[in-house]
């Protein structure tokens, strides 16, 4: 049977467990490990783009400049349009959260653009490293223990419902702040305090933690002009975030913006969940007999 080709360009720490899981279903051109896997690591130019069954970016994608991360690597790897366009058809681009930029790079050609932290599954798997690295923030940088703490979380999807849950578990009081009527009720449900956000400012002086998982400023200068330096604010919203960050820094205020959570407290774990997503996008693709 004809073997499906991958290549895999760039990426971080958890590639490393990606990579051996996708070697076990396809051949894999690797660009970018040149620092740890050497007599696999292959030029950008001996790649057959044409034969590829998928091209694997960085979870970031593309810079600005079309360069992609890699952490493994000595070299600075760049890829433009033509890259793209050598694509044959049916073939598929993975990467986490794709830009304006990447998407744009890549609508003329024959390939499928798909957004792995798109995913339902992806994003609740996920839900679970981002709440235990979440948790390993907080013992870290609060000035008192979780047990009977005060901790406001804003928003209740999926990666809100699992953090709220570990941080209750540990015995911290729990209060959920979100719009819908019906989300509030949930949240009540489950035993937690639910509350409106046009309410927040009620919350501000009686809270230790406040941990945001709304990828939109919530935590305003307004919020934010009410609290002091003891209290920790952990932002998990993707960019450009929850928090007025400049009025934050300028005031002093305590709070750490910590983006890809999974990958940097649990890497062979976002590793496995990334590779799992991608071998069941490929799982379509008709392997021909030889």
């Amino acid at each position: 049977m004809t073997q499906l080709k991958i290549a895999v360009l760039g990426g971080d720490q958890r590639y490393l467990t990606c990579i051996e899981q996708l070697k076990k279903y396809a051949k894999v051109y690797l660009v970018g490990y040149d620092v740890i896997y050497k007599e696999q690591n292959f030029l950008l130019q001996c790649v057959p783009f044409e034969e590829l069954d998928a091209l694997i970016l960085p979870i970031a994608g593309l810079s600005q400049d079309y360069e992609v991360a890699a952490s493994y690597s000595n070299e600075r790897i760049y890829l433009d349009e033509s890259y793209f366009l050598r694509l044959k058809k049916g073939a598929q681009i993975f990467t986490g959260v794709a830009s304006k930029l990447l998407h744009d790079t890549t609508r003329q050609s024959n390939a499928k653009l798909i957004e792995i932290f798109k995913r339902d599954d992806v994003a609740i798997y996920n839900a679970v490293p981002t709440a235990e690295g979440t948790i390993m923030l907080a013992i870290k940088h609060m000035k008192q223990m979780l047990y009977q703490s005060r901790v406001v979380l804003l928003g209740f999807g999926r990666v809100g419902e699992i953090v709220a849950n570990r941080f209750a578990s540990l015995g911290a009081e729990v209060y959920v702040g979100v719009r819908k009527p019906e989300a509030i009720a949930k949240a009540n449900s489950l035993g937690y305090k639910g509350f409106h956000l046009n309410d927040l400012t009620a919350y501000i002086n009686t809270t230790d933690l406040f941990i945001n998982t709304i990828p939109k400023v919530i935590l305003t200068k307004d919020e934010l002009g009410l609290m002091n330096r003891h209290q920790l604010i952990i932002d998990l919203a993707s960019m450009p975030g929850g928090v007025d960050f400049e009025f934050a820094k300028k005031n002093g205020l305590h709070f750490i913006h910590a983006l890809g959570i999974p990958g940097k407290v649990a890497p062979k774990t976002a590793g496995d969940i990334i590779a799992k997503a991608i071998i069941d996008e490929m799982s379509h693709i008709k392997i021909e007999e030889g």
